[in-house]
């Protein structure tokens, strides 16, 4: 707090203010400050409210040690001055008695004959205040729950009688109802009693988030999985990192561990590791510490032990170390509580999770289903199994041999091979073997560089690619292989050439960073003319993979330029290529041949001509092979049919790659982009749930393989698929989980692609009602897109959506500067639908919360949205949706209406009926017609009653929809006129 209140209006502010932060430190120091500040002033009804304030920070904040002691005084102050609290004080005074009962039996120190001594005074104070008991009751009953006594007497006593102002909510009421029949093992029964809270039906401050955490393993012994991982979605997000809510997130710990989905409870822990430290109340410790050991326990018997786990602060945490810690801590807490309660109740408790046995053997939570293989750290490997794994040669000479083979005949194994092959050599102990076949060390070395360049070109990493191939040739030539040499510099120039152009080039604009890519590969062509012109007599093999490289490095350029005068000679290398291939009877270079061609057809625009060529290659493969090629070469028609709009051949030329892609090792067939392009044409199809799919599918093959960006970009797509499919908290759960990699956490990753998946993400939470954390990231995301000099449009977008938020929160005045932020970068990069959009709905909101005292401001964004259609119409843009100048009519109308200023409102609706004219009833913009026709008639028939004209309005409106065919927009029309003929 930056300076104490004066006076107790700024007292009233500041607690106000104080009310609307999150509960934890920050709002509690603030409590405490003000708590101390109400002391100066004479007014012991700021005190009050002070201490209120302060006692809701510490019993939400989890410092149940605290809000007895504030609560203490509260009394105290009642008994000397109850006529300082009013109704509503006194209520609040009588209501948290509940929360000091419930506080004393969260500390195993405050022994029981205090906690019974607590229930007894809070009995008489409420019949000496004339208060029905059945709050007390409900207390009585929760504290025999607590200490493992008898409850049945104790639940009729509560449950048997009529609530009253001062009981729980009905929500909280609902789920200690629902736990008394859990205890009593009627899974099925409490699932009944639960059903209006996890139907949100029933909810409160910590409901139904509570409740959610509880019926998670109930729903799966009930055989309801999908239920339960949708409440497990929802729920875990409205308890996590809240120190009151540790128990909570301890039993989705818990349900991780019995569902198989122990790498999502690791990343659930890593993401609550500050609850290790931030919870005082040691009853939600033991509930979180018990949860945490199951998933642990879990993790340790699968014989993953040793994974980093995130644990208390200090120390780095191993998961067999740190279940044995929060073992030895819960035991502790359980021995003390049931030391003070006389019973064994918690231990017994403890023990029951402990032992549980999974649930289910796999339940998939979320779109990125990971196991503990996929979380435990990179360490060398074996080579992958593959199917010629088994008949591998045993020795080194023959185990060499075979890899050059297949490295000859381009085969997808060979990568494997060399693997095995690397992992020998490689070793400590190893001696080179004295044989002609397999040649000298040095070559051999050459060979490995080789097969590393290749891996670090797919991967993109086109500098290493570069140096590695340069040192291979190098090798190469000192073991003699001059033709070996030229392939790898040959490599090594397509490498170089696709290298991002140099800064200076691309601040120069996209034509100067085009030119200099497509000279660089100009150049890089020129340099293997010049290699394969003065390399000695090749073998055909090697021949044909330069020839290749001639063809794929002009096929790169034309791609890069999409110039006409690019086309031919791409088209003379690949004739080149495949005659060579023919001659020779290299049947992976005919196949690569064909490749060549349908793409550079694809890029000159004829798809028909590549889709017949590879239809011949589709013959051609199954008749002579290479097999291998097959899944490129169905995907790539797959792709084409997609760009021909035939979805339905597309799907199933893309569905038959990935099972033939299925009998080879999945490095080389790119199945990821498999599953992508078979997810457009799901969407195409019509076909969203199996899109959905296929982007998670893809995403895991991206990761796999190292392309984490493209994977993270496939991820944020599945989200946002998920977001229009209205699963939010898929969603949602799938950006939490990539927000929280480590390098997109530490800033490591592209800005842009962060602020993409944060801002997916903050829609998702607007979607889901989440007002209040939405619009905090919006403002975030706005504060920093201000920053994009290079990209103005989508800072104007940003501060648009934000300044739509901060107004439907009520924050008027900041949703005026962001809408400023936003007009300001609209001027440098137009975004006149979004901005007219953004501009109408503040009006439209200002105006419905605040009436008439809101008409003069939200007239200010409606005439911000005029100059905006007016800048349109000078540029002659047109709007996807309604025209610009309509929408505006529309909305001064609504504007008007809300505020009260009928006739306005009127003339503004029938100025956009004349915008829209007499073809608005027959053509694409009919609803727009019927609505405004709609309000008009709300308008004059009810708010300025003149019936009359407002139903000839009407009448007319609806004749010309349904002669026009427009029956469902005609429809409400008819039954606003049937309402103004009834009240007539």
């Amino acid at each position: 707090m930056p300076t104490a209140p004066q006076t107790t209006d700024e007292l009233y502010r500041a607690l106000q203010e104080n009310g609307r932060r999150p509960y934890g430190r920050t709002r509690t120091v603030a409590a405490e400050e003000l708590a101390d500040a109400a002391e100066q002033f004479a007014d012991p009804v700021a005190l009050v409210r002070a201490l209120l304030e302060l006692q809701e920070a510490y019993t939400y904040g989890s410092e149940p040690r605290k809000s007895p002691v504030v609560f203490a005084r509260l009394l105290t102050l009642f008994d000397e001055q109850p006529e300082v609290f009013d109704e509503r004080l006194r209520h609040l005074l009588f209501w948290r008695f509940k929360w000091v009962a419930h506080a004393l039996r969260q500390l195993p120190e405050v022994p029981l004959a205090s906690l019974r001594q607590w229930s007894a005074e809070m009995r008489d104070r409420y019949e000496k205040a004339g208060l029905a008991l059945q709050p007390y009751y409900g207390q009585a009953y929760q504290l025999a729950a607590h200490v493992g006594e008898d409850t049945a007497l104790a639940y009729e006593l509560w449950a048997g009688r009529a609530r009253t102002r001062l009981s729980d909510c009905e929500a909280c009421e609902i789920c200690e109802r629902a736990r008394y029949h859990l205890a009593a093992g009627d899974d099925a029964r409490a699932l009944r009693v639960w059903e209006p809270v996890l139907a949100g039906k029933e909810s409160c401050q910590e409901e139904p988030a509570r409740s959610v955490s509880y019926a998670l393993l109930p729903l799966l012994r009930t055989d309801d999985p999908e239920r339960a991982r949708e409440l497990h979605l929802a729920g875990y997000r409205a308890c996590r990192r809240n120190p009151a809510m540790a128990g909570e997130v301890g039993r989705h710990l818990e349900f991780c561990a019995l569902t198989g989905n122990e790498a999502r409870g690791l990343e659930l822990l890593a993401e609550n590791r500050t609850l290790f430290d931030e919870v005082d109340s040691p009853l939600d410790q033991f509930d979180f510490l018990t949860g945490v050991q199951v998933l642990l326990q879990r993790v340790e018997q699968l014989g993953h032990g040793e994974l980093p786990a995130a644990g208390w602060a200090g120390r780095t945490w191993t998961v067999a170390g740190l279940r044995a810690e929060a073992g030895r801590r819960a035991d502790d807490l359980a021995a003390r509580f049931d030391a003070r309660n006389g019973t064994t109740a918690h231990a017994e408790r403890r023990r029951a999770r402990l032992e549980r046995a999974p649930l289910l053997e796999a339940l998939e939570l979320t779109l990125r289903t990971r196991s503990l293989d996929d979380v435990t750290p990179a360490t060398p490997a074996p080579a992958p199994a593959s199917r010629t794994a088994a008949a591998l040669p045993e020795s080194l000479p023959e185990l060499i041999a075979h890899a050059r083979r297949l490295e000859v005949e381009g085969h997808p194994e060979g990568r494997l091979v060399w693997a095995r092959v690397r992992t020998l050599v490689t070793a400590r102990d190893y001696v080179h073997p004295d044989d002609d076949g397999v040649g000298p060390l040095v070559l051999l070395r050459a060979d490995l560089l080789a097969d590393d360049a290749d891996r670090a070109g797919q991967q993109d990493e086109f500098a290493e690619a570069a140096a590695l191939h340069e040192e291979a040739a190098a090798l190469y030539e000192d073991a003699g292989a001059a033709g070996h040499a030229a392939l790898s510099r040959a490599c090594a120039l397509l490498a170089r050439a696709e290298l991002p152009p140099a800064p200076d080039t691309e601040e120069n604009g996209d034509g100067d960073g085009v030119a200099a890519k497509a000279a660089a590969l100009g150049d890089a062509h020129a340099g293997m003319v010049r290699l394969h012109e003065q390399a000695p007599a090749l073998a055909p093999y090697l021949e044909a993979r330069l020839l290749r490289l001639r063809a794929t490095v002009l096929g790169l350029r034309l791609q890069t330029t999409r110039q006409e005068e690019h086309v031919a000679p791409v088209l003379a290398e690949v004739d080149l290529l495949h005659a060579f291939a023919v001659r020779h009877d290299i049947a992976s270079q005919i196949s690569g041949a064909a490749l060549l061609r349908a793409g550079t057809h694809a890029l000159t625009g004829d798809l028909p001509a590549a889709v017949t060529e590879l239809d011949a290659l589709q013959e051609r493969l199954q008749a002579h092979g290479p097999a291998w090629h097959l899944p490129r070469a169905l995907g790539l028609r797959g792709r084409l049919r997609l760009g021909m709009r035939d979805a339905q051949a597309a799907h199933a030329d893309l569905t038959e790659a990935l099972r033939v892609a299925a009998d080879w090792p999945a490095h080389a067939m790119d199945t990821g982009r498999l599953h992508a392009d078979l997810a457009e044409a799901c969407l195409h199809l019509g076909r969203p749930e199996e899109a959905l799919r296929h982007l998670s599918r893809a995403a895991q093959v991206q990761l796999r393989h190292g392309s984490r960006i493209e994977a993270l970009c496939t991820y944020s797509n599945a989200a946002q698929l998920s977001l229009d499919l209205g699963r939010v908290e898929d969603s949602i759960a799938l950006l939490d989980s990539l927000l929280a990699e480590p390098d997109v956490a530490a800033g490591q990753l592209d800005a842009r692609l962060t602020a993409q998946l944060r801002l997916t993400r903050a829609r998702a939470l607007h979607t889901g009602e989440d007002l209040k954390a939405a619009t905090a990231e919006f403002v975030a995301l706005a504060a920093e897109s201000a920053g994009w000099d290079d990209d103005p449009g989508s800072h104007a977008m940003i501060a648009a959506e934000t300044a739509v938020l901060l107004a439907e929160s009520g924050e008027f005045g900041r949703a005026r500067e962001a809408a400023g932020q936003a007009l300001a970068a609209h001027a440098r990069a137009p975004r006149y639908e979004q901005l007219s959009n953004c501009l109408r709905e503040l009006a439209r909101l200002q105006a419905k919360q605040q009436g008439a005292d809101g008409l003069a401001d939200a007239l200010g964004f409606l005439e911000d949205a005029a100059r905006i259609a007016e800048e349109a119409g000078a540029a002659g843009y047109a709007a996807g949706g309604r025209p610009l100048d309509v929408a505006l009519a529309y909305e001064h109308g609504r504007v008007h209406a809300y505020a009260g200023t009928y006739e306005e409102a009127l003339a503004a609706l029938e100025k956009g009926l004349a915008l829209l004219g007499e073809a608005g009833a027959g053509g694409e913009h009919a609803g727009e017609w019927a609505e405004c026709v709609r309000l008009a008639g709300a308008v004059e028939g009810i708010y300025l009653e003149r019936p009359a004209p407002a139903l000839a309005r009407l009448d007319a409106a609806v004749t010309r929809l349904r002669a026009a065919g427009h029956d469902e927009e005609a429809e409400p029309l008819a039954a606003l006129a049937a309402e103004l003929r009834e009240k007539d």
